[in-house]
This record gives structure tokens, C-alpha cells and sequence, in this order.
């Protein structure tokens, strides 16, 4: 069987697991992303050796664009300016205060070094946009805490890539000043966000106004999900943010002006059906990558792992969300302890720590214990977050 053979054959059999697991986790009330994950765990367990392998390249070329720009097109341009200073010090405040505690914690709890201590607390301090997307659409959350948790989930990567990409660099023996660390970060938001909406305008304005016809408007929407992604990563900006404002833009402006009745219809449903294929690749791939990890052999740095990140996203949260008791911003308890416990990990953790340096001393002991804190995530979290959610009366509809 040929390379090529071997992927197709791998990929249909997640298709056809994926429609499986969908069916019963809607029957058995389970959410979705645990039982692929489970699936997965059982198809690793069982001998099954898929020729598709959780690599950073898969999930960053491949996977991720279009969960982002699929939750890009949900977001208006209204509610995010109102939720705008919430979000955003959430995303970035909160991704350091995160970064800080995990990676004191680890160095001296563990006994890792810095280095290894931050780059792993960079990399596990910003909540998984794949996992928390997927859990607040199927949950049914209500509208303001699904609109917060997505958006800042979308917008905290620009704070975590910058963190990890910068952890490399010191690895790397690049010499890097409070300066050089400043301007990386505004480059790298500012710039992720330039280009996704340089690359949708031009787009839209070139193709989809030129056009009628509902294949051609999908095939620019592709275009425009992918290329932002892919341009902002060549040249170094964050690709989330790129993708992320590609996709508002699409939907704020694109479907106004721009695409047909018809073609705005087609492009939602295609792209619900491109982030559902996605998703499950990717909940699958995290599954049997997790089944052949040692966990034996770093139990004591995942126990702790896990119970860092808790703590760090837990600072994260009752710090920061006091600040608006006193404003239309205000989130009362239960919508806090949701942010905070809904605050899932998952392929963006694992793909970065997949491509930490290999010549650090800690590097295997990094991906252990990050995919033990995804685990835990998807697992004690995923299928705890529903229950927390119908207590608080947090449902759409209070149900």
C-alpha cells in the first residue's frame, strides 16, 4: 500500500468513527470531543496504527485554519467591542499570570530549568481554541459566556504563541531584551491582525464581488482562511489572529455587501462541515497519541502539571475579573467558575509541545506532562463542564 493509500484508508476510518461517536455521544448525552477522544485512546490501545500522526505541521497547516475562521464567522463586530477590555485582559494579562505561576511552579516544585519551566508554561497557559470552541457550541452555552470564552480562547494564542516563539528563541541562545520582547508582541498581534484583514478585503473586494455563484464564493472563503493562516505564518505574525480576523471580516462586512443569499447559506454550512471534519481528526489523533504515551514514567511532573495549570488559570481568572465588578462588564461567580474550569487544553498544547527544542534535557518530560494536562482536560473537565453549566443555569434558555 502506497503512502498516499495509507492516509485515505486512515482518514476514512476516522470519518467513519467520527459519524459513529457522533450518534452516541448524542444518545448517550456524552460530549462529542471525549467520546472521539476516547475513541481514539481505544483504537491506540487496540493495535490501530494510522498513517495520520499529530505532528505541529498537520494541526497548524491543516487542522486549525478552519476551526478558527468557522468561529470567526460567528463573531460580530458589536459584541466584540463591548466585550473588548474583558477579553483582551483575559487573553493577555491572563496568559502571563498563567505563564508565571505554571513555570515558578515547575521549576521549583519539579526541578525543571527555566528554560524547560517556561517554555512549558507558555505553552499550556492559553486555553485550546479547538477544545473550547467545540465545547461551547455543543453545550449550548449562553450567548455572553459562549461569546467570551471563544474570543478570548481565539485571541489568547497571539499572547501564548509570542511567549513560546520567544522561550525558543532564549533556548536557541538569541540574546533578547525587555525592548526586542515588547515589540515581538506587538508586531505579532498587530501583525497577525493586518494581514487577515489585508488578505480578506483584497479577496473579497478582487473575486467575491466580481461573482454569483455560490462555489466560487466558498472556494474564496477557503482561500481566504487558509492564505491569511499560512501568509501570517511565513512571515511571522500570529496565524490565529490572522485567520481570526479574515474570518470577522468575512462575516461583518463580506455577507453585507459582498456575497449572495445563496452563497452567504452555503459558505455557513460548508464550514460547519469543514470545522466537524476537522474537530474530529484532531480529538481522534490527540486519542491515540495519548494511548502510547509513557505517563508511567512522568507522573510525578504530570501530577503537577495538571494541578499548575489549574492554579494558573484559576490566578488568571479571580484576579482579573474583580476589576469589572463595577462595570457593564461585570461576570458574576458561577460565570467565572465556568471560565476557569471550561478553560479546556488540547491540540494547540499538544502541537507546540510536539515542536519544543530537542535539545533540551526535559523535552520528552514536556510533551509527558502536557499531554497528561490534555487528558485531564478533555476528561475530568470535558464531561464535567456540562453538569457545571446546567447547575449555574448558564444553558441558553436556562435549561
Amino acid at each position: 500500500m502506497t503512502v498516499q493509500h495509507a492516509d485515505a484508508a486512515s482518514l476514512g476510518v476516522f470519518l467513519f468513527v467520527a459519524c459513529v461517536v457522533s450518534i452516541l455521544a448524542r444518545r448517550v448525552g456524552l460530549p462529542y470531543a471525549v467520546g472521539l477522544a476516547a475513541a481514539g485512546i481505544g483504537l491506540g490501545l487496540t493495535g490501530f496504527r494510522s498513517h495520520l500522526h499529530l505532528t505541529p505541521e498537520l494541526i497548524f497547516a491543516v487542522l486549525l485554519p478552519p476551526l478558527i475562521f468557522e468561529a470567526a464567522l460567528q463573531l460580530g463586530w458589536r459584541p466584540f467591542r463591548r466585550e473588548a477590555p474583558l477579553v483582551l485582559n483575559l487573553a493577555f494579562v491572563g496568559t502571563l499570570l498563567s505563564t508565571a505561576v505554571v513555570s515558578a511552579g515547575m521549576h521549583w516544585l519539579v526541578g525543571w530549568g527555566w528554560q524547560a519551566a517556561l517554555l512549558f508554561g507558555s505553552l499550556i497557559a492559553a486555553t485550546d481554541p479547538v477544545s473550547v470552541i467545540a465545547m461551547m457550541k455543543e453545550q449550548k452555552a449562553e450567548a455572553r459566556l459562549h461569546f467570551v470564552m471563544e474570543s478570548e480562547s481565539l485571541v489568547n494564542d497571539g499572547a501564548a504563541a509570542v511567549l513560546f516563539s520567544l522561550c525558543v528563541a532564549a533556548i536557541n541562545g538569541e540574546a533578547l531584551s525587555a525592548g526586542s520582547i515588547g515589540l515581538s508582541l506587538v508586531t505579532t498581534v498587530g501583525g497577525g491582525v493586518l494581514c487577515g484583514l489585508v488578505i480578506a478585503g483584497v479577496l473579497l473586494l478582487l473575486l467575491i464581488r466580481q461573482a454569483d455563484d455560490p462555489l466560487v464564493e466558498i472556494t474564496v472563503t477557503a482561500l481566504t482562511a487558509y492564505g491569511s493562516f499560512l501568509f501570517a505564518e511565513t512571515i511571522g505574525v500570529s496565524p490565529v489572529l490572522a485567520t481570526l480576523a479574515a474570518g470577522m471580516l468575512v462575516h461583518n462586512w463580506g455577507r453585507r455587501h459582498h456575497l449572495t443569499e445563496i452563497g452567504s447559506e452555503s459558505v455557513t454550512r460548508f464550514w460547519e462541515f469543514a470545522a466537524f471534519l476537522a474537530n474530529s481528526v484532531i480529538f481522534l489523533l490527540i486519542g491515540t497519541r495519548t494511548a502510547a504515551q509513557p505517563f508511567v514514567a512522568y507522573w510525578g511532573p504530570a501530577v503537577l502539571g495538571i494541578i499548575l495549570a489549574l492554579l494558573g488559570r484559576a490566578v488568571a481568572i479571580y484576579s482579573l475579573s474583580p476589576l469589572y465588578d463595577r462595570t457593564r462588564l461585570a461576570i458574576g461567580l458561577p460565570v467565572r467558575n465556568i471560565l476557569f474550569w471550561g478553560g479546556l487544553r488540547g491540540a494547540l498544547a499538544a502541537a507546540l509541545a510536539l515542536a519544543s527544542p530537542e535539545q533540551l534535557p526535559e523535552h520528552d518530560a514536556i510533551i509527558g506532562t502536557t499531554f497528561a494536562v490534555v487528558a485531564f482536560s478533555i476528561f475530568a473537565q470535558g464531561l464535567t463542564v456540562p453538569r457545571l453549566l446546567r447547575r449555574s443555569g448558564l444553558l441558553a434558555g436556562g435549561k
